[in-house]
């Protein structure tokens, strides 16, 4: 096989075009700066096959590594069918000249004890290497001497590189073990030239044929990476090894002194103390468990059970969005009250309503916007929030303080939230539907003429060691007294490191509009890329009627500082959202809830989490979705529809509140 890859080159760092000539016979990967050149036979480099592991990126459909002997190659080809011809043929190759492992009756698979024991190794492994790797960076922060902090820095470098690739080794071993024995009955495929019938008759894929390791070269052309010189730095997304597993069946790594040479399931013994803690339900108060911060985040002692409860559930060809996460790693609140956090600085978004120009309440939308993400982060670790359940609700409001919100105080009681008044933001959320997901919320201030309505479906898909949420849907900010709407969209979430501990960022274009007067904005959240080390960056453009050019610059951090740029004016301004006061919103007593709004709803399921009796939150969160089930069933049965409580189906997947205070205010005028 040949044809053209760009491939990274250290010389011009840089993608590079290049000639490429795969020889099956020889197992050579040869390149060329050219095809004229390699006609004349100057070539510039090449890759030795045998032993090579092919890698492939989660997000990027078009570019793939090929490692060797601790160098790495990478190389990008036109589209995602071009790369699927290339590793098809590169696996070839590679198994053709690596495979040192025949699945016949001299060498009987692996059991099921085999894989379980070098899964519980590498785990055990993983917990030694993240303790030791934390307490490391504890220490480098406390050092004052440049040299040494430089090299304790190196090491570290190095000890996140081997945590990648352990977590990777775990991955792999789990879908080895589940190829060579599923769960639901034989891996059943017809065998190709790419593949090896087991002894037992299983149909094992070539990418778990064991290769030996071998020499790779590359003339002429300082063009590979290693630990030090790589476009992956310590910490980001490394692509996942999916075609070849190297392991052997001796272990190469020397058993820690002082630990048993016996593999052990990591956290089986280690339980915290307050997990046997019962709770006295008469004198819990419920409220308090819902207002207490959940900064700690995910203890380490849980790790192993992550990773196992994870690995336990992967198998070939799987869909893999139906793996389920385990209760404990849930961050103690419901999806609908998450959506509240758009408010967390209700000034802001009261202020849209005073400014008179609207080029100026278009950057106030803006500023409102990228202000609102930061606050929803309760801890640094990734948590999930609940799934709601069908016809779950979620109401709030927020006193906003030192600001003038007018003189009519009294109850709103035809508003979502009947017992607030008038001079306060109120919120209410639904869960419209449950296949698919899509909650509906809204928001509004009675005084100020101004609410939000909006909309998401949210779709989750798995990547690798990361995952997707795709916040599908938009919202709208109706400014009453202009007749203005802006239209927005959200962005997408990543969780990223779920084997370890899992962190969370932004990702994807968001646009926001005003159809009346013209003005709109693009931003960018911008995942953290291969090349540096920068997360949570965003940048903005807002542009007026017509306009080509932007008036208005953003960037820096959605979690941070940044920085107004007035392209018309001299003018720049730095906004840091760490320094804006979060204001709390409140949220009526449990005891005085209904049924279906979601803190009375979750609240065994909170307490369970709040005092660390996972069977306690389990058996709740069980209960609640077994109940749904039950309902949907009843349903179905019956011929009858679901009816939703607060929010109109307008078409597919879109919901508007059913009384905005548009409307009521049109109707009351009306009346007058």
């Amino acid at each position: 096989m040949e044809g053209s890859l760009s491939k990274w080159t250290n010389v011009m760092k840089g993608w590079q075009y290049r000639w490429f000539v795969l020889d099956d016979n020889s197992g050579l990967l040869s390149y060329y700066t050219s095809k004229e050149k390699m006609m004349r036979g100057v070539r510039r480099g090449c890759v030795r096959l045998k032993g090579a592991v092919i890698g492939i990126d989660d997000e990027d459909d078009s570019t793939f590594t090929v490692t060797v002997d601790h160098k790495t190659f990478h190389f990008q080809a036109r589209d995602a069918e071009e790369r699927q011809k290339w590793v098809h043929a590169l696996e070839e190759t590679i198994f053709r000249h690596g495979s040192r492992m025949r699945w016949d009756t001299h060498h009987p698979s692996p059991t099921i004890k085999d894989f379980d024991n070098k899964v519980s190794e590498a785990d055990a492994y993983l917990q030694i290497m993240i303790d030791q790797t934390k307490n490391l960076e504890e220490r480098i922060k406390t050092m004052t001497d440049s040299d040494e902090k430089t090299k304790c820095q190196l090491i570290l470098d190095h000890a996140n590189i081997m945590l990648d690739n352990i977590k990777h080794s775990i991955v792999l071993l789990q879908i080895a073990k589940n190829t060579a024995h599923p769960v639901n009955g034989i891996y059943h495929q017809r065998p190709g030239p790419s593949h090896i019938v087991a002894s037992e008759g299983v149909v094992v894929p070539t990418s778990l044929a064991v290769p030996d390791m071998s020499y790779s070269s590359s003339e002429g052309e300082e063009d590979f990476y290693d630990a030090n010189d790589s476009p992956f730095t310590p910490g980001s997304q490394i692509p996942t090894p999916t075609s070849i597993i190297s392991f052997d069946n001796d272990p190469q790594t020397p058993v820690p002194a002082g630990k048993s040479s016996t593999p052990v399931l990591a956290n089986s013994t280690r339980q915290k103390s307050i997990r046997s803690r019962s709770t006295n339900l008469e004198d819990l108060d419920y409220d308090a468990l819902y207002e207490e911060s959940d900064e700690n985040g995910l203890e380490l002692e849980s790790h192993g059970s992550v990773i196992r409860h994870l690995l336990s559930q992967v198998k070939i060809g799987m869909d893999l969005t139906k793996v389920v996460l385990p209760t404990f790693i849930l961050e103690r609140r419901s999806l609908l009250e998450m959506y509240a956090d758009y408010f967390a600085h209700p000034d802001m978004f009261l202020k849209i309503a005073d400014i008179k120009d609207p080029r100026d309440r278009m950057v106030q939308v803006v500023r409102w916007y990228l202000s609102s993400y930061h606050a929803g982060r309760k801890s640094s670790v990734a948590k999930k929030p609940y799934n709601p359940v069908l016809g779950e609700i979620f109401r709030c409001h927020w006193d906003v303080p030192n600001a003038d919100i007018g003189t009519n105080d009294t109850l709103a009681e035809d508003g979502p939230v009947p017992w607030c008044k008038k001079s306060q933001l109120v919120f209410v959320a639904e869960q419209v539907s449950h296949h698919p997901p899509i909650s509906a919320f809204y928001a509004e201030h009675y005084n100020r003429r101004i609410c939000f309505n909006a909309h998401v479906y949210t779709k989750s898909k798995f990547l690798g060691l990361s995952v997707c949420v795709y916040n599908i849907g938009q919202g709208i900010v109706n400014v009453i007294d202009y007749d203005e709407e802006y239209f927005l969209t959200f962005p997408n979430g990543y969780g990223r490191s779920i084997l370890t501990v899992p962190w969370i960022e932004l990702g994807g274009t968001v646009t926001i509009g005003c159809p009346k007067t013209g003005y709109n904005c693009t931003i960018e959240f911008i995942t953290k890329p291969f090349y540096g080390n920068k997360k949570n960056r965003i940048t903005a453009e807002v542009f007026g009627p017509d306009e080509k050019k932007p008036f208005l610059t953003v960037s820096g951090e959605w979690n941070g500082v940044m920085e107004y740029k007035w392209t018309d004016k001299e003018i720049e301004e730095q906004v840091d959202v760490n320094t804006l006061h979060i204001i709390k919103k409140q949220v009526k007593p449990i005891s005085q809830q209904e049924e279906n709004e979601s803190r009375r709803l979750w609240k065994e399921v909170t307490a369970g989490l709040k005092f660390n009796e996972i069977d306690r939150a389990t058996n709740a969160k069980q209960t609640l979705e077994q109940k749904q089930r039950d309902e949907a069933k009843e349903r179905k049965e019956s011929g009858n529809e679901w009816q939703t409580r607060l929010f109109t189906k307008m078409n597919e997947d879109v919901y508007l509140y059913k009384k905005p205070l548009h409307q009521r205010l049109y109707s009351t005028a009306s009346n007058t």
